[in-house]
């Protein structure tokens, strides 16, 4: 079955400067050679006029780009022209090549799709685009491109070789067990590297928290009693009013997020409902929310009146804590001289976020928290749950085959097979059909 050849606007949304149209597939080269008269050369950019193949109109001045299979992104034959930005020239190039037969509008993340299905990408680096397109922070952007250039993939097979040279020893030692140059060759050899393998991807999934958090973001949650100051303080890290502030307790009743780039760290603050026992059935259910993300969250900034420092909240979290007495310019003196003084779970600030006073130590405290949570997190293999799947299920695999000395070498070596075939599952070397629709439908079409 010949495959279709597909197109879409890969540029951003129209009206722009320059609109982007690719179209990859058997028929690329043929309906380009029907738009234009003279094809340019592989690779080269060449200023040319599209014409209505029908009508003979001009549609517009374009650059005409030819990728023979082995060189575009798809791996297959492909097209970009480079027109005008503008609605009518889009629409009507669009149009215009919906009406060749065999050619139709890509499908969400189809493009990325046929350079995997081609052997372009592995699915770390496929995923890796997909989160570079959506990256908001500068570090996300690092891994990402870290990830999209194939560093994960060389990780993987690298541990996938040592278990496929590990099988074939085994095997060796089946196939000659009555030399005497191999016997003893496996216990010697291929069990320690095993063991520096499984340690390894230990290694890596002990930060596998720190990689996911950078890709998704770190969740800071502020919670307190009503008119501790949360709401001023979100206004505060947003240097704009983005909540509602009163006098009257009980202002917020709802979540209110905040998406900010700390340092090139992607963080949402969450300003909570006050904590109290109210018989409001929406302040109650803003409660409830309030100590469900305060389970929930990376870091929590509890936010206490310094005027009444005794009046703290009970909050049933693993998360660090950072505990910020507020409104220390209505106070005499600071009762709280040793700022940012605690243990590991939790620190105490003393400041005023209506004057400023404190808040730049607050600050620079809060960004130490931040990348102490993020400590390592560009170089983290793992950056998604399935990742994590995976990997543990390989190690759990590769320590069986350590631990059951005992059992025939038959049965160790189905263990490392096991273990190579859920390496093969992360990069998209075993079948993981089931998968890929969730994967590709992360791009946009023309991507």
């Amino acid at each position: 079955m010949t495959q279709d050849t597909i197109f879409a606007l890969s540029s951003g949304a129209v009206p722009a400067g320059v609109a982007v149209i690719r179209l990859s597939g058997p028929k690329a080269r043929f309906v380009m050679n029907k738009l234009i008269d003279k094809e340019p050369k592989p690779r080269f950019a060449a200023l040319r006029y599209l014409s209505d193949p029908d009508s003979g109109d001009i549609i517009d001045q374009a650059l005409v780009i030819v990728f023979p299979d082995t060189k575009s992104f798809t791996g297959e034959e492909a097209v970009e022209f480079h027109l005008h930005g503008g609605r009518a020239v889009v629409k009507a190039m669009l149009e215009i090549l919906g009406r060749f037969e065999g050619c139709r509008l890509a499908e969400a993340g189809e493009f990325t799709r046929r350079a995997f299905e081609n052997g372009k990408y592995d699915l770390t680096a496929v995923e890796g685009l997909a989160d570079l397109i959506q990256a908001e922070t500068e570090n996300q952007r690092k891994q990402a491109i870290r990830q999209a250039s194939g560093a994960h993939k060389s990780v993987i097979d690298g541990w996938r070789e040592i278990l496929l040279q590990a099988r074939s020893m085994i095997e060796a030692e089946l196939d000659f067990s009555d030399e005497e140059d191999i016997p003893g060759a496996i216990s010697d050899v291929i069990w320690p590297k095993l063991r520096e393998l499984k340690a390894d991807i230990e290694r890596h999934l002990s930060k596998a928290d720190h990689g996911e958090r950078l890709r998704n973001g770190l969740t800071v949650v502020l919670a307190g009693h009503p008119n501790a100051g949360k709401s001023s303080l979100l206004n505060w890290f947003a240097k704009r009013d983005v909540a509602i502030v009163t006098e009257e307790a009980g202002t917020t009743r709802d979540l209110l997020e905040l998406h900010l780039d700390i340092e090139g760290y992607p963080v949402t603050m969450i300003d909570t409902a006050g904590l109290r026992e109210s018989d409001n059935v929406v302040e109650r259910e803003g409660i409830r929310r309030a100590l469900e993300k305060s389970e929930n969250a990376d870091l929590l900034i509890e936010v206490v009146d310094g005027t009444h420092p005794e009046e703290r909240v009970e909050l049933s979290s693993h998360a660090r804590r950072m505990v910020l007495f507020n409104k220390q310019d209505r106070i005499d003196s600071d009762p709280f001289h040793a700022n940012g003084k605690g243990d590991d779970k939790e620190m105490v600030f003393s400041a005023s976020v209506k004057t400023g006073k404190g808040m730049d130590f607050l600050y620079d405290s809060f960004v130490k928290q931040i990348e102490s949570l993020f400590d390592g997190a560009e170089d983290v293999l793992i950056t998604r749950e399935r990742h994590r799947k995976y990997l543990l299920s390989c190690v759990d695999n590769v320590n069986n085959s350590l631990i059951y000395t005992e059992s025939p070498i038959e049965i160790r070596s189905e263990f490392l097979r096991q273990a190579g075939d859920e390496l093969g599952k992360i990069t998209g070397r075993i079948d993981v059909e089931e998968m890929l629709g969730v994967i590709f439908s992360q791009f946009c079409v023309g991507k």
